[in-house]
């Protein structure tokens, strides 16, 4: 029952990105040029994550444990190291050259174009190279 309900979650997650255009690169970066074209559109889909995560966090946690599993699987670190400052820069540099992050990237392969096929290529070269990065603390 737990794979089946992250194979629901996945796909209404999926479908979320494609209703709200997310998928579409040229809309990310319409949002990150300032100076240019700037598309506030995506303004409106950041919001609605968090207002949904914000009111979907309070309510679940309330819960005694999940549904479909043996407990909730929260962070406990709260530190920053190079790693993650690190790991989170080049996210977002990659982001904003290509417009994906690794949610729409895995929603648009159907309509496979070469700049996703080498952003793809890239991210799964840097969890290569995270894996042989030492971990952290």
């Amino acid at each position: 029952m737990k794979t089946l309900m992250g194979y629901i979650a996945g796909l209404l997650f999926g479908l979320g990105l494609g209703i709200s255009g997310m998928t579409d690169p040229a809309r990310v970066l319409g949002f990150l040029d300032l100076a240019g074209a700037w598309d506030p559109t995506l303004i409106f889909v950041l919001g609605g994550a968090v207002a949904t995560s914000f009111i979907g966090y309070r309510r679940v946690l309330k819960r005694p444990g999940p549904l479909y599993g043996k407990a909730f699987q929260l962070p406990t670190r709260r530190d920053l190291d190079g790693r993650l400052i690190g790991g989170a820069t080049l996210f977002g540099i990659g982001w904003g050259l290509s417009g994906y992050c690794p949610g729409p990237a895995f929603a648009s392969i159907p309509g496979l174009t070469a700049p996703l096929a080498a952003m793809l290529v890239a991210m799964v070269v840097g969890w290569f190279i995270a894996k042989a990065l030492p971990a952290r603390g």
